[in-house]
């Protein structure tokens, strides 16, 4: 996904404040659901919530302002559990950050397998 830094992103030393590391992320999960079919407001409507139980991010370089860059996504399964593997990366091929999200599923307020979740997303994993 093609994004760019905007101003108010920035912290007093003028690069990217770490927290925006995570928002473009969340972003970029919530357009990968949209785009595989389930928008996640349809998602938490149908009862099902995708949440985050686990983030292990390492910043590599900063991000500043007027910068574009990308964040990637690539989705793993383990039993229960969605992986998300996630890069920020400038355009110039520069590694900003990469993390690994870990993600479990609630139907109805109680934790389930994910299985329509992992129906819909079969072809990532």
């Amino acid at each position: 996904m093609d994004m760019e830094v905007r101003d108010y992103e920035l912290d007093c030393e003028q690069i990217v404040n770490n927290a925006n590391y995570l928002h473009y992320m969340e972003h970029t999960r919530h357009k990968f659901c949209k785009d595989a079919g389930l928008p996640f407001i349809e998602m938490h409507n149908r009862g099902i919530d995708a949440v985050v139980r686990k983030i292990e991010i390492e910043y590599k370089s900063s991000l500043r302002g007027g910068d574009s860059f990308l964040s990637c996504l690539r989705l793993e399964r383990k039993g229960p559990r969605f992986i998300f593997h996630q890069d920020i990366i400038k355009n110039n091929g520069e590694v900003c950050a990469e993390a690994v999200v870990t993600v479990v599923v609630l139907q109805n307020g109680k934790l389930s397998r994910g299985d329509e979740l992992a129906a819909l997303f079969a072809k990532y994993i």
